[in-house]
């Protein structure tokens, strides 16, 4: 062994898997080699796919965003969630101008109607995005959305805006959609497990706004309720957009703790918001932390 040469005593002992994948290929050929039994496991695409290796699949799956969003210094998040179908104010007006059918006319309109929180959502995005990072240079509040159009893509617009950094959670979908274009390319994810996407939002999530949306915004919502209910997930400012103009239109929460079926406390997990700035006191108020932005 050299003595002239100085070795750090953090190398890792053992070769990387990259070198250990270069050192696997061969251009020697037998019938072994080029059987796909041959084939190193963590390189075998088809082994990895077979059903016996969900329970790996799932955990790479948790793990990648996990890895990345910790390289990139992401303590927290403020998660958006809300539809894919409801366009900004322009668009919106452009559809309900076009509109031939009776029904296609008051589907516009409701768009129209809801489309001005498309604005709040992009204005709240970069209010959230201003947070500063902490001393040890962790960032706090990264706006995460599902990395869609609508009002993910408005979130994933207002972080931009601000020159900053946002994350986008896509799902594989049957019609296969591309992530907005405000998604930061790095922190850009695709899930296949809608399980794993969910664990994602929420793991560093410190603040969810809910804007109109479907089943999927429906499903998200109501799932973290759930988990605040039932003391899964520790409690959160839970901030929903428009009562009068879609939420009492269409599901009436009320009613669901006068059935006895939720308790008029657990009422009080959600606080309702026309503003972003009204969001933004709410994150304020709830972490002590309204000295640090100014919206």
């Amino acid at each position: 062994m050299s003595k002239d040469h100085h070795h750090n005593p953090r190398d890792p002992v053992f070769p990387s898997s990259k070198s250990d994948a270069a050192a696997a290929k061969t251009t020697l050929s037998s019938p072994q080699t080029e059987s796909e039994a041959y084939k190193l496991a963590f390189q075998d695409t088809d082994f990895l796919l077979r059903d016996d290796l969900r329970s790996v699949r799932f955990q790479l799956e948790m793990l990648k965003p996990e890895l990345l969003m910790n390289e990139a210094d992401i303590e927290t998040l403020f998660v958006m969630y809300g539809s894919a179908r409801v366009p900004e104010p322009a668009k919106a007006q452009a559809l309900l101008d076009a509109a031939e059918t009776e029904w296609d006319r008051k589907v516009a309109e409701r768009l129209v109607a809801k489309s001005r929180y498309y604005e709040e959502a992009r204005k709240l995005a970069r209010i959230a995005s201003r947070f500063p990072v902490d001393e040890n240079g962790k960032r706090h509040f990264v706006v995460t959305s599902g990395g869609g159009p609508s009002f993910m893509e408005a979130a994933n617009r207002g972080a931009h805006d601000e020159g900053k950094e946002s994350i986008g959670l896509n799902i594989v979908l049957p019609h296969e959609q591309l992530p907005n274009e405000y998604v930061t390319p790095d922190l850009s994810f695709q899930f296949h497990y809608f399980a794993l996407r969910k664990m994602h939002f929420l793991m560093r999530a410190r603040a969810v706004a809910v804007f109109p949306g479907g089943f999927g915004t429906f499903d998200e919502l109501f799932e973290l309720l759930t988990l605040v209910q039932t003391g899964k997930v520790r409690e959160m400012p839970i901030l929903l957009f428009g009562k009068e103009e879609f939420w009492d239109r269409v599901f009436d929460f009320d009613a669901l703790a006068l059935e006895g079926t939720i308790s008029k406390g657990d009422l009080d997990l959600i606080t309702w918001c026309e503003t972003a700035e009204e969001a933004w006191a709410e994150v304020c108020n709830y972490y002590d932390v309204c000295g640090a932005v100014q919206p």
